[in-house]
């Protein structure tokens, strides 16, 4: 049996659609590649299982006639796992929909220090702890720069919507 050119597109499409759409920041279109992908999957398994038959059952069908019942399970297992990650991948949505009111899935500021130093062919991280400095723990911990707190006061500047940083009760910019 050979399958029909119009299946083999469109197992094609769903995937190549699939791919695409988990490339993207938007939850809601990685959960939509998902299912894409499930569904192009599912075609797949059908194609591949040949011809229909009979049901796959000893004694009510010739055993020349029969459907391959593998296929068949491997169908309702994609349907499965595919279900699974569609309710996954919504609920983070949801999720990320009530925290932030939006959906897409934003760089992670470590994740682009560590691109940087890899950029410079740097190590990613520097060994303090072979000098003494003679300092204590509290004084080489204030002196490290965090990215996500501008003003310096301990506490992230994205969760009190402030992104730059403020003066101080002197009047000068830290």
């Amino acid at each position: 049996m050979t399958p029909s050119i119009v299946l083999v597109l469109a197992i094609g499409v769903l995937f190549t659609a699939g791919v695409y759409l988990l490339l993207e920041r938007s939850l809601t279109r990685v959960l939509l590649g998902f299912i894409l992908m499930g569904n192009g999957a599912n075609l797949l398994f059908l194609v591949a299982g040949g011809r229909a038959g009979g049901a796959p059952i000893v004694g009510t069908t010739p055993d020349d006639e029969m459907s391959d019942p593998l296929v068949q399970a491997m169908v309702l297992t994609a349907i499965v796992i595919t279900l699974g990650l569609t309710a996954f991948v919504l609920a983070m949505a949801y999720r990320s929909w009530q925290l932030h009111g939006h959906d897409e899935v934003q760089d992670d500021l470590e994740d682009r220090r560590v691109a940087r130093h890899a950029a410079r062919n740097a190590p990613a991280f520097e060994d303090l702890d072979t000098e003494e400095s003679g300092q204590t723990l509290d004084d080489e911990a204030a002196e490290v720069h965090d990215e996500t707190d501008a003003d310096r006061d301990g506490i992230t500047d994205a969760r009190l919507g402030r992104a730059r940083p403020t003066d101080d009760d002197e009047g000068r910019a830290r």
